[in-house]
């Protein structure tokens, strides 16, 4: 999927949840502003209240949302099925748009009128979506392959070259030179690479390295930066994600065991939907 393609994907997903919300929020807005005690003598009472024909179809249809995209979701990242098909990263930004969606046709089922155990699916929904937005922020700063998959740690470091090696073999500098840029290298603090490299720049321009070789150089040093920013960051984000499912899973199957309860407690007493 191009940059272009990839663009016009997230467009249409953004697009299509802020259209849903626009559309349920205008076809219903004088009921749900409409005090709670007085819904009951509004025209289209039993076309929105949660039992009625959209209230409960929106609760039916985003319930489906959110369970299928946490089951393809679940499908692809763990057991690798449809990896064939599409990227993991691709499938997580629609696993984020079913969820998103899902919940505000939820929203909209309850009327804005929460209580009792459906109180507790909506704060615990709420609470999943948000830690899902975190979620997907910590995912996009975890270093992966053009497929999508995660690096490990010793891959990065494998991509990781001899400097010192390769400043002799190849570039057949003096061992102080080799010994300034190495020293340069293994510093641990790279949030200041750009001066580090300027720094560098200034010392093989001494060495009367040639420009050519100088270039080379450099644009090395840059990427041993750039590795060594995307280790530091695997390990902090590896860290994250593990307090992050701390917050995100238990909320979800909390979710999942109250939906559980209230659509059997709504069969229970008869209702239905159009069927």
């Amino acid at each position: 999927m191009t940059k272009t393609v990839h663009f016009i994907y997230i467009s249409m997903m953004v697009l299509v949840t802020i259209l849903v919300t626009i559309y349920l929020f205008y076809t219903g807005y004088t009921y749900y502003l409409t005090p709670l005690e007085e819904r009951f003598y509004h025209p289209n009472h039993n076309w929105f209240k949660p039992s009625g024909i959209q209230g409960q179809g929106l609760g039916i249809i985003g319930t489906f949302l959110i369970v299928f995209g946490v089951t393809i979701y679940i499908l692809r990242k763990r057991y690798n099925l449809l990896s064939r098909f599409i990227r993991l990263k691709y499938l997580l930004e629609f696993h984020i748009f079913l969820c998103t969606v899902g919940p505000i046709m939820i929203l909209f089922h309850t009327a804005f009128k929460f209580g009792g155990i459906v109180s507790i699916a909506f704060w615990s929904m709420t609470a999943v979506v948000l830690s899902g937005v975190l979620g997907r922020f910590i995912y996009n700063q975890i270093p992966r392959t053009i497929e999508g998959r995660e690096l490990s740690i010793g891959e990065l470091n494998n991509m990781k070259t001899n400097l010192a090696v390769s400043l002799h073999q190849k570039y057949n500098l003096e061992s102080n030179t080799i010994d300034i840029v190495s020293n340069l290298m293994s510093e641990e603090n790279t949030d200041d690479s750009g001066k580090k490299l300027s720094y560098l720049k200034k010392v093989l321009g001494r060495k009367d390295v040639s420009k050519t070789d100088r270039k080379e150089i450099l644009g090395i040093a840059k990427k041993e930066f750039s590795l060594t920013k995307k280790i530091a960051r695997l390990q902090k984000m590896q860290k994250l994600f593990k307090y992050w499912h701390v917050i995100h899973m238990p909320f979800a199957i909390i979710m999942l065991v109250v939906v559980i309860i209230h659509v059997a407690v709504t069969l229970a007493l008869g209702y239905k939907w159009i069927f």
